[in-house]
C-alpha cells in the first residue's frame, strides 16, 4: 500500500513529489498517504460519470479513523497515518466538503466564497501536512494562507481546463470590475483587461505565499526545508504564467525539472543562512 501511495503521488503532483524526496522516509511515506487520500477524494468528483456517494465515503472514513478496517486501502492507509501523526479528523471531512462544492457550484460571486473553497480543498491539506511534519506554537493561520496560495495558483494555471469542465473559479465581481466577460474567457481572448485581471490575481496569490511563509520557522526541522521548497516551486508557476503572456487557455504552465533544481539550489542557500537543510535520501546515500 505504501508503494501505491508513492506512485499515486508521483503521478498526481510532480512538484509535490519532487519536494517529498527531501523528507525523512517516515515523513515522506506519511505525505504520500495524505496525498493519496486527497487525490482519491478529489477524483471521486472529477472523474465521476454518475453523482458520487460522498456520504458513503464520509462514513467509511469515520470507520477507518475509529480504527476499523474498511477494506479500502486508501482510507485504511490514511487513517493509520492520521492516528500516528495526530491529524485532526475534521480536516479530512472538510476536504470532502470542499470537493462536494464542485457538485453544487460552478462559479463564485466573490473572493470570500472562493476563499472558503480554497480553504476546504487545499488549506486542509496544508494543515494535515503540518501535523505530519510537526510544529511548535500555532502556525495554523500561516498554513491556511499557504494552502490558499497554492490553490489560487492551480486556479490561475487551469482557467482554460476548468472552463472546459463548465467551472469558473475567478470571482464574478472581479471579472466585472476589470471588464472581462464570460465570452472573452470562452474564446480565450487575452485582452488588456484580461491581463490586468490576471496581474491582480497573481499579486493576491503572492501575498498569500508571503503570509504563509511566515509559518515556516514554526515547523520542525525534519520537514521545514521540503515545505519551503514545495512552496517555492508552486509559486514559480505564477512566473511561468506571466512569461506566457497569461496564456492559460492553450497551454498549461509548468515548472521544468531544470528550474526545480535551480529553485532547490536557491532554497539550500537560503536555508544555509540559518540552519543546515535536511538533505534528500538519494544525496546522502552517495
Amino acid at each position: 500500500m505504501r508503494e501505491r501511495a508513492r506512485l499515486a503521488t508521483a503521478r498526481g503532483s510532480k512538484s509535490f513529489y519532487f519536494a517529498t524526496r527531501f523528507f525523512p522516509r517516515e515523513v515522506a511515506e506519511a505525505a504520500y498517504a495524505v496525498y493519496w487520500f486527497c487525490r482519491t477524494t478529489d477524483d471521486l468528483v472529477d472523474e465521476a460519470v454518475t453523482p458520487p456517494d460522498l456520504d458513503g465515503w464520509r462514513r467509511q472514513l469515520a470507520r477507518a479513523l475509529d480504527g476499523s478496517a474498511t477494506g479500502d486501502e486508501v482510507l485504511d492507509t490514511f487513517a493509520s497515518t492520521a492516528r500516528r501523526f495526530s491529524i485532526p479528523p475534521r480536516y479530512a471531512f472538510e476536504l470532502i466538503d470542499g470537493v462536494e462544492m464542485d457538485l453544487v457550484k460552478s462559479e463564485y460571486a466573490n473572493f470570500d466564497e472562493l476563499r472558503l473553497y480554497c480553504y476546504r480543498v487545499a488549506a486542509t491539506v496544508g494543515l494535515m501536512m503540518m501535523h505530519v511534519v510537526g510544529f511548535d506554537g500555532a502556525p495554523h493561520a500561516e498554513a491556511i494562507h499557504m494552502g490558499v496560495a497554492m490553490q489560487l495558483t492551480n486556479i490561475l494555471r487551469d482557467v482554460g481546463e476548468d472552463l472546459s469542465r463548465g467551472r469558473l473559479y475567478l470571482p464574478l465581481d472581479e471579472l466585472a470590475r476589470f471588464g472581462v466577460s464570460r465570452a472573452d474567457l470562452a474564446a480565450g481572448r487575452r485582452t488588456d483587461a484580461f491581463r490586468r485581471l490576471m496581474e491582480f490575481q497573481i499579486a493576491r496569490a503572492r501575498r498569500e505565499y508571503e503570509l504563509g511563509r511566515a509559518g515556516l520557522p514554526f515547523l520542525h526541522s525534519r520537514g521545514r526545508f521540503a515545505v519551503d521548497l514545495a512552496s517555492r516551486i508552486y509559486a514559480r508557476i505564477l512566473h511561468r504564467i506571466e512569461a506566457s503572456d497569461y496564456d492559460v487557455f492553450a497551454r498549461r504552465a509548468v515548472v521544468s525539472r531544470r528550474e526545480k533544481y535551480w529553485i532547490t539550489a536557491q532554497a539550500v542557500c537560503s536555508a544555509a543562512l540559518c540552519a543546515a537543510p535536511a538533505w534528500p535520501r538519494w544525496l546522502s546515500a552517495r
